[in-house]
């Protein structure tokens, strides 16, 4: 089944083309990622697809009765709610469903008759459809994994990344049947990203996102959207058959275009000879010879250079730290923590949210002092550190200008000079970008500028705090072949395992409480060997507790507590048994009066019994539930 076709869709923001004339549709269980440069629609179509914009022309059909949630890059939320509130209060239909249900039972509680009997079937049968019942299970183990707890706090005190992680709670607790997702991994710390990775994996609802997180790509898509000088080319497989393909293609691409280039002069040659003669036959020739010179004229080749900086020589001492500890009340960040710099040593910082990664590196750019212990820094060492909130700049200046204040020359390691325009033309900054005021680029293009703001200072020890949000695949591969040829020291702290794999030597893994594991491999090592030690201790600890069950008396108890909808059923029960009470009360004052006719007698005489029989009947499955409560 089809779930969301799109026909000739083109969106234009004044002049400037920004979609043109797409077309493509997605089916059920496909799980499609979008694969684009920055500046090219990406995020514009995907709110367009979610209904937040109007295209220019074209259109978008979802499937009747298929419903559809958005995550937004960078999602506006009610800052007068609290968590709770926005996630009861949201616009979800599952929600919706929940909230009818427990109206229905307290109003059956509170007078039940067949009004309220109706509306509770009712209520009932919609759960049943939309598999609500461990809603609020389902609700704990998200916003669990998301490291969400406070539900009482205000979203006007949330920082940006939290309330990402609040609105994709919110839209995996709805569970749509098609997913639109911009940028979901951003703020969210490794084992958050493998969670969502497992979810989505086994989810049988339609994805289609964008990410330049590539093992999420890899491990949760089996469809590649590429978006490439106008035209879509569909991939069917993950992103590893995606990179093949385009190889491929780019391959067949090249050889095309050096065969138009051979003959292209053998053209130009007869072109320069001006025949007189404009028969039908030479102007079809003058016509195919522009079609040639067109093909010859696309260049799959952009312009590189080797973009390897010029940096300060690095004396014996790099960094140096002794026994450094840290807290912040009970948080334990470091304890005790020693560590020698080597010179070129390459290091991935991961761990969870809150375990201290940002305060580490506060600490030895000297911005947080140590409770104790020392840090020692080379004389030789000029430190750049990129932060997770990116760069404060001017946007009222012009790109060039903001790169020309630090630097209008740049010098390679090789002697060789740049010029601060061709430096931003390798960070895919065309010359027409480069004389646009930054406050008109884009979110991801801000952070490539602040990140080339960085680079250009030519460090030789270079620290940066998730510098790949935001950027397109594009971009984080021009930076990666910049670090893979820095020749000083780097620290990454980043989510995105792919571009640490590719990158560092070894691992600092913060494991919270002040713990910090040194692991050299690679991040997919470390996972497995993490997860065998796990498995390890869980088999002790389950021997250990079998042995201690040995040693006591077996009392067989099993943990039976009642189910969202049990408890629900509870509450209605202890209701319903009140209301046949009272109707069986007011049936034996009725038949103590003795008022009452043969045959009237006869019927409230069987009502009294039947009545007797349910309360007696519900009684005892109301004990038994009472006694697991």
């Amino acid at each position: 089944m089809t779930y969301l076709t799109v026909e000739n869709l083109s969106k234009s923001y004044g002049l400037k083309p920004l979609i043109e004339d797409i077309t493509f549709g997605l089916s059920q269980g496909d799980k499609t990622a979008l694969v684009a440069p920055n500046g090219t629609g990406k995020s514009t179509l995907l709110k367009i697809l979610a209904g937040n914009e109007v295209p220019d022309r074209g259109g978008v059909m979802i499937q009747s009765g298929i419903r559809t949630g958005y995550l937004e890059q960078e999602p506006e939320l009610n800052p007068g709610l609290t968590i709770r509130e926005y996630i009861s209060e949201g616009n979800s239909d599952v929600m919706q469903i929940v909230q009818s249900y427990e109206q229905a039972v307290e109003d059956q509680s509170r007078e039940y008759n067949d009004l309220t009997r109706d509306a509770f079937e009712k209520a009932s049968a919609e759960m049943d459809a939309a598999n609500a019942w461990d809603y609020e299970q389902r609700m704990e183990q998200i916003l669990g994994r998301l490291s969400i707890y406070n539900l009482d706090q205000q979203i006007s005190t949330l920082s940006g990344g939290e309330r990402k992680r609040v609105a994709l709670a919110f839209l995996l607790l709805d569970n749509p049947d098609l997913y639109i997702l911009d940028e979901p991994t951003n703020h969210l710390d490794v084992d958050m990203i493998e969670w969502l990775e497992a979810w989505l994996a086994k989810s049988t609802s339609t994805l289609l996102m964008v990410t330049h997180d590539r093992y999420f790509l890899d491990r949760v898509c089996n469809h590649i959207i590429e978006m490439d000088g106008g035209k879509l080319y569909h991939h069917k497989g993950n992103y590893s058959y995606y990179l093949q393909k385009k190889a491929e293609r780019e391959v067949v691409e090249k050889t095309g275009i050096a065969k138009a280039g051979q003959l292209l002069k053998k053209e130009l040659e007869w072109m320069r000879r001006q025949p007189k003669a404009r028969t039908s036959k030479s102007k079809s020739r003058i016509d195919a010879f522009y079609e040639t010179e067109e093909i010859a004229s696309k260049s799959t080749e952009s312009r590189e250079i080797e973009l390897n900086v010029s940096m300060k020589r690095i004396g014996g001492r790099v960094l140096e730290l002794e026994q450094v500890s840290k807290s912040y009340d009970e948080t334990i960040i470091l304890n005790n923590f020693s560590y020698s710099f080597n010179k070129g040593e390459k290091i991935g910082i991961i761990g969870k949210n809150g375990t201290g990664k940002s305060t580490f590196l506060k600490m030895i750019t000297g911005e947080v002092a140590p409770d104790s212990g020392t840090i020692k820094t080379g004389t030789t060492i000029q430190m750049s550190h990129y932060r997770q909130d990116g760069i404060q700049i001017d946007e009222n200046l012009r790109v060039i200008d903001v790169i020309k204040e630090i630097a209008e020359v740049i010098e390679l390691a090789d002697g060789n000079k740049i010029s601060a325009s061709r430096f931003l033309e390798h960070f895919l900054f065309t010359p027409e970008m480069q004389y646009t005021p930054v406050h008109k680029l884009s979110g991801g293009e801000k952070r490539r500028l602040g990140l080339m703001m960085v680079l250009i200072k030519n460090p030789n020890f270079l620290i940066l705090d998730e510098p790949t949000n935001d950027l397109d695949l594009i971009t984080l591969q021009k930076l990666e072949e910049f670090l893979l040829e820095f020749g000083g020291c780097l620290i990454i702290v980043s989510h995105d395992r792919f571009f640490m794999d590719k990158l560092v030597d070894h691992y600092f893994i913060f494991e919270g409480g002040g713990v910090i594991r040194d692991h050299h491999g690679t991040y997919i090592e470390y996972r497995n060997k993490k997860a065998a030690e796990d498995a390890e201790l869980k088999k002790e600890e389950r021997i250990t507790a079998e042995l201690k069950k040995e040693k006591k008396t077996p009392v067989k108890k099993e943990s039976n507590k009642l189910t969202f909808k049990e408890r629900k059923d509870f509450q209605k029960l202890e209701k319903e048994i009140q209301n046949l009470e009272t109707e069986q009360r007011l049936i034996l004052e009725e038949l103590n009066q003795g008022n009452l006719k043969a045959a009237q007698l006869q019927e409230k005489s069987e009502r009294y019994g039947i009545l007797n029989e349910l309360i007696e009947e519900k009684t005892l499955i109301w004990l038994e539930m009472a006694e697991r409560e």
